[in-house]
């Protein structure tokens, strides 16, 4: 039996349920958006106090002295962190000259020329291994190793070395994907026309991954410019301008610890300085970071 249009019953029914599958579906994603949003707003809330906060509290401080002059004797009012500023780029400097050339002929080795798969997943296991160990075990590792033994005692160097072995697995895992991504056939073109595989690898992938690395060169820069524990370890501290990397130096981190523990509120007003000074440069390594990953390679 039919109606009056010629559709059976059935098929009206059939409709009405797809309607309403369709229907508990919208549903269904309108509530899932917005849970995902609430999650959003929910994570940056704590971002976006922490960074009015510091900003509330250091901004006061700033000024060209702070740039310019060293911290003042406890109790005193004026000077700067100047010394701190030096030290941090002298330090992370070192760090960046010891890690980038490792981790990227680690990852080059990991994805270009390992020829056992098992070696290179082990490698591959242990980094990420070593990207999860606390920062405070590498600069107790780095001061049995090279403060404990006179090798440089406390030093820039040692510093430098503490914070390299925390960028270590942020360059390898990045710089290695960068690699892994590139397109098999840009290397078979490459034998092809006659290259070897040093020159393929030099001439056509490296060059092709070089904004992928520099993103996990500039995030590796941004964690070792913010650690505090493997410098208290290894760099210690100093109230005056660097005397050479063999030398105790000052960096932001620590000044920030020594200065927000001490009773004196113009210690206290650096520390914030500085606070905001370390949160400025990691804001600027990520926006670099965004910005170079913004080219895209293939």
């Amino acid at each position: 039996m039919t109606t009056a249009t010629g559709s059976s019953p059935e098929s009206f029914d059939l409709q009405g349920l797809r309607k309403d599958s369709w229907r508990r579906r919208d549903i269904f994603n309108i509530v899932m958006t917005g849970l995902s949003g609430l999650c959003m707003i929910l994570t940056l809330i704590p971002l976006a106090l922490v960074l009015a906060y510091v900003l509330i509290q250091g901004a006061g401080s700033f000024s060209p002295a702070l740039f310019f002059e060293l911290p003042p004797p406890p109790g005193l009012d004026g000077g700067g962190i100047a010394n701190a500023i030096l030290g941090t780029l002298i330090v992370v400097a070192i760090a960046t000259v010891i890690a980038v050339p490792f981790g990227v002929m680690a990852a080059v080795y990991l994805s270009e020329f390992s020829q056992d798969g098992q070696v290179a997943k082990w490698v591959r296991f242990f980094t990420n291994v070593l990207s999860g160990v606390p920062s405070i075990i590498s600069g107790v590792f780095v001061y049995a190793l090279l403060v404990k033994t006179g090798l440089t005692g406390y030093s820039a160097v040692a510093g430098g070395v503490a914070l390299a072995v925390l960028m270590l697995p942020t360059i390898i895992r990045t710089t290695d994907e960068a690699l892994n991504i590139i397109p098999q056939e840009i290397r078979w073109a490459a034998v092809g026309v006659g290259a070897s595989r040093y020159q393929t690898v030099l001439q056509i992938v490296l060059p092709a991954a070089v904004p992928s690395i520099l993103t996990g060169v500039t995030l590796a820069i941004a964690r070792a410019a913010g650690e505090t524990a493997p410098l208290m370890f290894t760099a210690l501290f100093s109230q005056f301008w660097p005397n050479g990397i063999m030398q105790p130096i000052a960096t932001l981190s620590v000044l920030v610890y020594n200065f927000a523990i001490v009773p004196f509120e113009p210690q206290q007003e650096l520390a914030w300085a500085g606070s905001l000074i370390l949160v400025l440069l990691v804001l600027v390594t990520s926006i670099t970071a965004r910005v170079v990953t913004s080219r895209k390679t293939f």
